[in-house]
């Protein structure tokens, strides 16, 4: 199936396929991110060695701080429950989660369904 061919874009809210391509985007680069900062504190308790931290924790922040405005943004697109949009806005938080949601966000806006 194309995305043209998408139903979520015949569902005619505006910005959803956008918002979606930013959502999914960042949730990749937050997951790649929390897996760094995990590896960062490893580093920093059992090597003794705060140097990657000091470099891969802000920048985490960062990214994590711009996930949840494009996460909120296709929330408010696609028309999530606020108990969808704090689960998704909170998947950024554990490794690997973020991956999974990205997925099960994806068909499901794609299919046009609520979250």
């Amino acid at each position: 199936m194309t995305d043209e061919e998408h139903p979520a874009q015949a569902v005619g809210v505006k910005g959803v396929r956008g918002a979606l391509a930013r959502y999914r985007v960042l949730a990749y680069i937050v997951g790649i991110g929390l897996l760094a900062l995990v590896a960062a504190m490893v580093v920093k308790y059992a090597f003794d060695n705060a140097a990657p931290m000091a470099v891969v924790g802000p920048a985490h922040g960062f990214v994590y701080a711009v996930y949840l405005v494009f996460a909120f943004d296709l929330a408010l697109k696609a028309r999530w429950s606020v108990k969808s949009t704090l689960g998704v806005l909170l998947a950024g938080m554990v490794p690997f989660v973020s991956f999974v949601v990205e997925r099960k966000v994806t068909t499901k806006v794609r299919a046009g369904e609520k979250i």
